[in-house]
């Protein structure tokens, strides 16, 4: 597998394509993510950070540019191929958490892996193994209704984890969190992250915790610069 696990390359992005009130997003964004590495991704809201993630993620398509997920272009490819490489090789964590809320904690961490076709039992112990390392193991029995918010973020890290991908992509994983339970989770999610090889783009406000990440760049005008 290469080293360069996410590149971005000349990424545009227009809403009302050619139309009067034409809106601009992207206007060529540049990112490459190195396999280990975690990168912030600072911006004011509305300056484009979900659309980058989304196309990084593979869930929308630039007008221009090229997306390489661990050194495959996925630029142009069938819905199928994109859909494979999204279950097989990213991880996604949102604001919200998103858990299923008529399954347990540790269901929500199996069901993904089912669906890329891990056995019942792998599916069972990874998800248990997964909560122990986020301080969760003897609350996977219990339903996203009985969890804390920090909790229930806790959980979400583990079900973008679960498949193991190469690639994390976050949008804000922490903004609905007071500052004393987002500052613990980000370190779950750290935790997680550490020693997986694992490269991980972190969308957030908080400049504490880009501070924490190896690197922070910022969509300025379209463009992603080095801070």
């Amino acid at each position: 597998m290469s080293d360069l696990m996410l590149e971005l390359t000349g990424i545009v992005k227009s809403y009302n394509r050619g139309k009067p009130g034409q809106v601009d997003v992207l206007r060529g964004a540049d990112l490459q993510l190195q396999s280990g590495e975690v990168v912030a991704l600072v911006a004011p809201s509305g300056a484009g950070k979900s659309t980058l993630l989304h196309i990084a993620g593979l869930l929308d398509t630039p007008n221009e540019g090229t997306v390489q997920v661990a050194g495959a272009e996925l630029t142009g490819k069938s819905d199928r191929r994109r859909t494979v490489t999204r279950r097989q090789d990213i991880g996604f964590i949102y604001q919200f958490h998103h858990l299923l809320p008529e399954f347990t904690a540790a269901e929500n961490i199996i069901l993904p892996q089912l669906a890329n076709g891990v056995s019942q039992s792998d599916a069972e112990t990874r998800a248990l193994d997964l909560l122990a390392r986020v301080g969760l193991r003897d609350r996977g029995t219990h339903r996203p209704a009985a969890l804390s918010g920090g909790e229930q973020q806790r959980v979400a890290f583990c079900r973008a984890m679960a498949n193991q991908p190469g690639v994390l992509l976050a949008d804000e994983p922490t903004g609905n969190l007071d500052p004393g339970t987002s500052d613990q989770v980000f370190g779950a999610l750290m935790e997680l992250v550490a020693g997986t090889g694992m490269s991980a783009l972190i969308a957030t406000h908080n400049l504490e915790l880009a501070a924490r990440m190896d690197r922070v760049v910022k969509l300025e005008d379209g463009v992603l610069v080095t801070v």
